[in-house]
């Protein structure tokens, strides 16, 4: 288990003085990423094997959204490794220890060099601290998209400010491209993304959108590879 201390500031906030989504996202996978660091067998594991961890799919249960000047906690904790995945909850808690935001991922173990998913042995997966499973609603992780056609966006460009140090487009600017394809009064409850091909700098992404009422997908394409599937619900 490892846990940040954040507050919920100006520039985290939206125009209602409300935490934004993409700013818990970045919180989230601050906090998975620091993780390592209470993992040193690990940690020197992927140093020696120029591997690193990718986000391949996470789930967001929201109970409530922060609001400005709160002092929060998010804490990460693994509940399943496998060879090749492993899996963790990250939890965004008040003051009070009170959930605000649920969450549990997938991450992928890949080679940097090859950027092909790569084992990890299992003397090193036993050294890993397991925490229990915690209390959230776990959907599939798969995203199936809707039937009907959807409606197609014009392209977003990958721009430099969004690559992180893995050289691909940081895991929370998808969801932020796909919140501004959202109606203005559509208030995000749960979401769901599942991460396919990464972006790399200067590539377009296409959206195209479905809409089910209470439940808006969006769906980021390179070329005629699906980078991201990003779904929204109101419930």
């Amino acid at each position: 288990m490892y846990s940040l201390k954040f507050k919920v500031t100006t520039s985290t906030c939206d125009s209602e003085g409300k935490l934004k989504l993409y700013s818990a996202l970045q919180m989230l996978q601050d906090c998975s990423e620091m993780w390592l660091e209470s993992e040193p067998a690990v940690k020197q594991f992927f140093l020696s094997q120029h591997m690193t961890q990718l986000l391949a799919t996470r789930q967001v249960e929201i109970v409530r959204m922060p609001r400005f000047k709160e002092d929060l906690t998010v804490t990460t904790s693994v509940y399943e490794v496998k060879p090749m995945y492993g899996f963790r909850n990250t939890f965004i808690t008040d003051a009070h220890g009170e959930p605000c935001l649920k969450t549990w991922s997938m991450g992928a173990f890949v080679d940097l060099t090859t950027g092909r998913l790569k084992r990890i042995d299992d003397e090193i997966i036993a050294t890993i601290v397991m925490d229990d499973k915690r209390d959230m609603n776990y959907r599939d992780r798969r995203i199936i998209l809707p039937k009907e056609a959807g409606i197609q966006a014009p392209p977003v460009k990958v721009l430099r400010a969004d690559i992180d140090y893995n050289r691909h487009m940081n895991n929370a600017c998808y969801a932020r491209m796909a919140m501004e394809l959202l109606p203005e009064d559509f208030e995000v409850k749960s979401m769901r993304m599942e991460y396919r091909v990464p972006a790399k700098l200067g590539d377009l992404l296409t959206p195209t959108i479905f809409n089910s009422g209470g439940t808006i997908t969006v769906c980021l394409v390179i070329g005629t590879e699906t980078s991201a599937i990003i779904e929204f619900s109101d419930q």
